[in-house]
This record gives C-alpha cells, structure tokens and sequence, in this order.
C-alpha cells in the first residue's frame, strides 16, 4: 500500500459511461452490436486495475459492472425454437448510451459556443494558449487514455527496477512538487518522461497519482499528438 493509503478520487473525472465509450470505441464497434463478453471482461479489467492502483472509483462503475455481467450471461443463454424471439438483451445498455452521447455531444457544442460576456469583457489575466506544433494535431486526453499509457510504462519496467524499497519512496506531494518545478521551467513535459528517473515501481506508482490529482486541480492538461501518438503534459 502507498504512504498515507493515499487515494486520488475519480469523482471528477470520467464516469462508467465514459469508460464504456472508450472501450467500444477502442473495440471499432457500433453501440448497437456491442462484443459485451470482450467489453464487459476489459471493464472488470479496468476496475482491478484501478483497485491496485489505490484508485477509488465512485459505486456507479460497480453497478455498471454488474448490469454488463448481467447482460454477459443472459446472451449466454440458450434460444429454444418454440420460444418467442425476445428482444436483445444489449439493448439494456444500449439505450442510455446513446441517450449519454447524445448529451454529452450536445454539452461539448455548448463548450465550443462563447460564454456570455467572456469574449466582450476585458481580463486581467489573458487566458494562454496551449502551444501546438505546427505539424501535428493534439487532442485533450481522457483518463482511461492515460491509464493505457502508464500501463504501457509499468509491463516495460525492467526486473531490477520492479523492487518496492520503501526506503526510496517519495510522497504524492512531493513528486507532485517536482513535476510543477519542471513544468515551470520547461512549460510542458513528454509524459513518458516523467517515469525515466524513477528507480523502483512505487515511486512510478507515485509518479502517476501525482500526475492524476494534478488533473483533478487543473493545474495541468494532458494532451495527445495524432500523428506520434506522444502525450504531453501542459502546465497551467
């Protein structure tokens, strides 16, 4: 267990729903033929992971949970012939993650709209642009999207480095304190980068809460290259 038993809290972050999305999205399927074996075995994935990770998750993923392993086992039933044709199960999921997406696009083009007064009023503070390379798009990552990017980093570890020395642990606090003093000095920092320096396995652990809370108090954005596919953090 981490100093502390310290926790980061998904309470603003994204929701089940969020991470169903993504793993749909991940599979290239359509909603409406969802793999619901495959995605309901990655989300219970999902949620050991975070599990270990000292991540706690709002009670709304385990209720998900539990209706895509209700689903899974009722698309497991047999179809007798003499029976009437009942309507596919999915659809008991399908239906409020359409209804999601419809709000959540409907709530991403009220973002994009100009806030009233926003751009009428003069500022004291000028909001500054996150730099972009001329040559590659970024877009804004999501929670799930880092994950798979740390987990990536976790299965390279080499063997010597997989130890837990509680002697060279470092609190969420003070790597959070480190990032900030290299974010201001530098601006943005490749994410990869932020785990080069790290000798055991706890402190990457510690590395990535940091990186996590820092999200949850908008002192950061994480965003992704396109065409490299490199995460970049931005300080804010």
């Amino acid at each position: 267990m981490l100093e502390d038993d310290y926790k980061v809290k998904l309470d603003i972050f994204e929701g089940p729903m969020d991470l169903l999305v993504y793993l749909i999205r991940k599979a290239k399927v359509d909603i409406y033929d969802i793999p619901i074996a495959l995605v309901t075995d990655q989300f219970l994935a999902y949620l050991d992971w975070m599990k270990s990770m000292n991540i706690d998750f709002a009670g709304d993923f385990l209720l998900m949970a539990a209706t895509l392993t209700h689903i899974k086992s009722r698309m497991l039933l047999p179809i007798h012939d003499d029976e009437d044709e009942d309507e596919d199960p999915r659809m008991e999921i399908v239906r409020p993650l359409a209804e999601y997406l419809q709000i959540k696009l409907a709530a991403e083009e009220l973002m994009d709209r100009s806030l009233l007064g926003e751009d009428t009023f003069s500022r004291s503070a000028v909001k500054e642009e996150i730099p972009a390379d001329q040559d590659e798009e970024m877009i804004n990552v999501g929670l799930f999207e880092l994950i798979d990017a740390f987990q990536t980093i976790l299965n390279n570890i080499s063997p010597e480095h997989k130890v837990d020395m509680r002697a060279d642990r470092i609190s969420v606090k003070d790597r959070m304190n480190e990032i900030i003093d290299m974010l201001e000095q530098k601006g943005s920092v490749v994410f990869d980068e932020l785990f080069s320096g790290n000798e055991t396995k706890s402190n990457i652990i510690v590395t990535f809460l940091a990186i996590l809370e820092m999200a949850k108090l908008n002192l950061i954005r994480i965003v992704q290259h396109l065409q490299s596919g490199i995460l970049r953090l931005f300080y804010l």
